[in-house]
C-alpha cells in the first residue's frame, strides 16, 4: 500500500490527497451498486451526511457517497457477525483492528455459511483483484474517516459522522483555497499577464526587485504596516498606498534633490576653476594709491620671507592680498633689503607703495642696539624712541630688573652697577610709540638668553678657569670694548686670559684696561693720566684691582662672545693701536715699549 493509501488502481481516494474528489472514481459507484454481501439488501440506518462541495458545482463531491455507503455496510455486517458468533468475531475474519467486517483479510460469508468473494461470486480460495482493491480502499476509508470526530487535528475528520451540520465546509469559506479539479478538467496554469505600471500595487516589488527606488516615485517608504492578503489578491493597495498627487510630490522632491546636487557640483567646479585661473593667469587683488591717512605699526620678525611679511601687512589692513605684495617686492630691485623691525605704514596701500615705504628709513619704527653699547646709552635711545622723559627707562630698569627675565646666574655680585648690563643683546627691536619700556627691555633680555643658550657657558667657564657664566659674558664685553675689528677679538681674549694667570708677574694679574675705567666714569676717553687711573679706587678699575670687573661693561655681540669662549691660544700679553685702525699684539714688554714709542711719535707729529 502506498503512502496515500492507493491499491492496485490508479486513482487515490485519501481525503488529504491533492487529487481527492476527481472524476476518476465515478467507476466505483457501479461496484457499490452490487451488494458485496451475497445479494443481501443494504439494511442499515441512513445517517445524515455532511455534503461535500467541489469547485465545479454546489452538489456533493463525486466519490464521497460511495465511501459513506461502504462504511455503513461494514458496520451492519459487523453486527450480524457479532450476533452469529456470540459476540466474538472469528479469528479468520478479524482485520488489523480486530473488527470482523468484510474486506479485512479473508472471504466473506452469508447467513447460510456460503463463502463469497468481494464481487458476490462463490469464493474458491483464489485472489480477487477487485476484492483486494475494495478491501484496501475500505481499510483506508476506515483509518482516515474515523466516526464521531476522533482526530481533532484532521480537517476532514468527522465528515462521515452522523451529526449533520456540526462540521464546517472548509472549501466553502472565503479564506480557503479552491479544491483540485478532476484530471479531465485540469489544464496548465496560464502564465501571468504582465501588468502595466498603473496596475502595480504598493506591495508589488516591481522592476527594482523590491528595493526602495527613491527616484522611481515609489511610495512604499511611508507604509506603516503589512497589507491585507485579500487586498493583495484582488490587486488593491494597502495602507501605504498613495494617490497620484503623492507620487508626483515624491518625484518632484527627487528632481529637486538632483537639481541641487548638480547645481552644487557645477558651482563648485566653476569656483575652483576660477581660483585656478586667477592663481595662474589673473592679477592678485590690490589697492590703489598710497593709502589712507590712518597709520598702523607693523612688526616684521627676524628672518621673515616675503610671504610672511605680506601676511603681516594684510592682517594689519595695509595691503589687500599677500600675492600682490610678493609680486611687488619681486619687481623692486631692492625688495630683498627689507629687514626685521617695526614699520609705521598706512592702511589700504597699494603693494608697490608699501614696498617703497618699507625701504625708506623714515618708516621704520625700530630701535637698534649696537655691539658693545652700554646700557645707559640704550636707555636713552628707548626714551627717545617711545617719546618718554629722559631717565624713564633707566628708572624702570633699576626697579624692575628682577621681573625682566634675567637668568639665575646673573647679578651675583653686589658691586655690579647695572644688573641688566650685558643682557640687552645687540639687535633691531620694534619700538612703536604706544609701547612701554619694560616691554622693550623684556624683548632684549629674551634675545640675550636665546643667544647665550647656544653656548655652554657654565661648561666654558669651568674650562677657562672662570668662576661662573657671568664672567664669560664679562670677558666678551672686554673683548668687544678693546678690539677694533672682529679679527682682533680672539687675540684680545687670549690677552685677558693670559693676564689673569697666577704666573703673570708683568702686570701681577691686573688687566689694566682703559675701557673699565671709562665705564665706571661713564666716558670714552683715550688720554687718561697714569696717576689718575692707577689711584682711583673702584671695583671696575682694573688698574687698581686684580682680575675681572664685577660684571660686563657693555653688551657684547656674537663675534666677541665666540672669541671669549674660544681664544686663539697665543701668548699675547700686550696690544696697542698706532693708527686707530689696526691693533698690534706683542708677547713681551720690550716689544710693547717699542710700539708705544712709535705711537707717541705719531701723536706728537699729528
Amino acid at each position: 500500500m502506498t503512502e496515500y493509501g492507493r491499491g492496485p488502481g490508479s486513482e487515490p481516494w485519501h481525503p488529504e490527497d491533492p487529487l481527492y474528489g476527481d472524476g476518476g472514481w465515478e467507476g466505483q459507484e457501479a461496484q457499490a451498486a452490487r451488494s458485496p454481501y451475497g445479494g443481501q439488501p443494504q439494511q442499515h440506518p441512513q445517517q445524515p451526511q455532511q455534503p461535500q462541495y467541489g469547485e465545479w458545482g454546489n452538489g456533493p463531491q463525486p466519490g464521497y457517497e460511495q465511501g459513506q455507503q461502504q462504511y455503513a455496510q461494514g458496520q451492519q455486517y459487523a453486527q450480524e457477525q457479532h450476533q452469529q458468533y456470540g459476540g466474538q468475531p472469528p479469528q479468520q475474519y478479524a482485520g488489523q483492528d480486530g473488527q470482523g467486517y468484510p474486506g479485512q483479510g479473508g472471504p466473506q460469508y452469508d447467513q447460510n455459511g456460503q463463502q463469497y468473494d468481494q464481487d458476490g461470486r462463490p469464493y474458491d480460495g483464489g485472489w480477487n483483484p477487485g476484492g483486494q482493491q475494495h478491501q484496501q480502499h475500505q481499510h483506508q476509508h476506515q483509518q482516515h474517516q474515523v466516526p464521531y470526530g476522533g482526530d481533532p487535528n484532521d480537517p476532514y475528520d468527522g465528515q462521515a459522522a452522523t451529526y449533520a451540520g456540526q462540521q464546517s465546509d472548509y472549501y466553502g469559506t472565503p479564506d480557503a483555497y479552491p479544491p483540485p479539479e478532476p484530471p479531465g478538467r485540469r489544464r496548465a496554469e496560464p502564465e501571468p499577464e504582465p501588468r502595466q505600471e498603473s496596475q502595480r500595487t504598493d506591495w508589488d516589488p516591481g522592476p527594482d526587485q523590491g528595493e526602495h527606488a527613491f527616484f522611481a516615485g515609489d511610495d512604499e517608504a511611508d507604509d506603516d504596516g503589512a497589507d491585507d492578503p485579500q487586498d493583495r489578491r484582488r490587486g488593491k493597495g494597502g495602507k501605504g498606498s498613495k494617490d497620484e498627487d503623492g507620487k508626483k510630490s515624491r518625484s518632484g522632491c527627487a528632481c529637486l534633490v538632483v537639481s541641487l546636487v548638480l547645481t552644487s557640483v557645477v558651482g563648485g567646479a566653476g569656483y575652483f576653476g576660477y581660483q585656478f585661473y586667477q592663481s595662474r593667469f589673473g592679477s592678485a587683488p590690490d589697492y590703489s594709491g598710497e593709502g589712507t591717512g590712518e597709520q598702523v605699526t607693523v612688526v616684521i620678525p627676524k628672518g621673515a620671507f616675503g610671504s610672511v611679511i605680506g601676511q603681516r601687512l594684510k592682517a594689519a589692513g595695509v595691503v589687500k592680498s599677500v600675492d600682490a605684495f610678493v609680486s611687488a617686492q619681486a619687481r623692486n630691485s631692492d625688495g630683498d633689503k627689507i629687514q626685521a623691525g617695526s614699520y609705521l605704514l598706512k592702511k589700504q596701500m597699494s603693494a608697490e607703495s608699501a614696498v617703497e615705504l618699507m625701504l625708506n628709513p623714515k618708516s621704520q619704527n625700530n630701535l637698534v642696539v649696537r655691539e658693545g653699547q652700554r646700557n645707559v646709552t640704550v636707555y636713552e635711545a628707548i626714551d627717545k624712541q617711545l617719546g618718554l622723559d629722559k631717565g624713564t627707562t633707566a628708572e624702570v630698569a633699576e626697579k624692575e630688573y628682577r621681573s625682566l627675565g634675567l637668568p639665575d646666574w646673573a647679578n651675583d655680585d653686589s658691586d655690579i652697577k647695572d644688573p641688566l648690563e650685558g643682557f640687552l643683546y645687540p639687535a633691531t627691536y620694534p619700538a612703536a610709540k604706544d609701547m612701554k619700556p619694560e616691554a622693550l627691555l623684556k624683548d632684549m633680555v629674551a634675545q640675550a638668553n636665546k643667544e647665550y643658550a647656544e653656548y655652554d657657558l657654565e661648561g666654558k667657564a669651568e674650562e677657562l678657569g672662570l668662576e661662573n657664566p657671568l664672567q664669560v659674558v664679562t670677558v666678551a664685553s672686554l673683548v668687544q670694548a678693546e678690539g677694533i675689528t672682529h679679527d682682533d677679538f680672539r687675540k684680545m681674549a687670549s690677552v685677558v686670559y693670559n693676564r689673569l694667570k697666577p704666573t703673570n708677574d708683568v702686570t701681577n694679574q691686573k688687566l689694566e684696561f682703559d675701557s673699565t675705567y671709562n665705564y665706571l666714569k661713564g666716558q670714552s676717553e683715550i688720554d687718561i693720566s697714569v696717576d689718575e687711573i692707577r689711584n682711583f679706587d673702584d671695583p671696575y678699575n682694573t688698574y687698581f684691582y686684580k682680575g675681572l670687573p664685577p660684571g660686563p661693561i657693555g653688551n657684547p655681540g656674537k663675534d666677541a662672545l665666540k672669541a671669549a669662549v674660544d681664544p686663539d691660544g697665543g701668548a699675547w700679553m700686550f696690544f696697542i693701536s698706532i693708527d686707530g685702525k689696526k691693533t698690534d699684539f706683542t708677547r713681551t714688554l720690550a716689544e710693547h715699549e717699542k710700539l708705544v714709542k712709535k705711537f707717541n711719535e705719531r701723536r706728537n707729529k699729528g
